[in-house]
């Protein structure tokens, strides 16, 4: 975390004990290693919310991808409904079309025959 080597770890350890005495030594690392504890908590807490918040918005990101793809389908299956409409209107009208000529050729032959008959 603080890239300090054996030998400065050593050298510190030395002017602490000058400085401090052997007396407060201890009560000092104690209060150093209560406040680093305290600083790696604090860092966790924020490193956890962090990537917390970055899983939240890749989630979103995701949502809305998965949202944009689900409105492409539902336009592509409205155009698709829209052209089997416009085949079944084409063919209901090609059916009517196909029984008033069906209607027109049956009625001339039956007036055909029927004057046949009548000469």
């Amino acid at each position: 975390m603080f890239e300090i080597s054996f030998p400065e770890l050593i050298i510190l350890a030395v002017v602490a004990l000058l400085v401090l005495g052997p007396e407060r030594l201890p009560r000092a690392a104690q209060f150093a290693g209560l406040w680093v504890r305290r600083a790696r908590a604090h860092w966790h807490a924020v490193k956890t919310d962090f990537e917390r918040e970055l899983a939240d918005d890749e989630l979103r990101k995701s949502l809305e991808a998965t949202r944009s793809a689900l409105k492409e389908a539902q336009a592509s299956l409205n155009e698709s409904i829209d052209e089997v409409d416009a085949v079944a209107r084409s063919a209901s009208a090609s059916s009517d079309v196909k029984s008033e000529v069906n209607k027109d050729e049956a009625a001339p032959a039956s007036d055909r025959h029927d004057e046949r008959r009548d000469g």
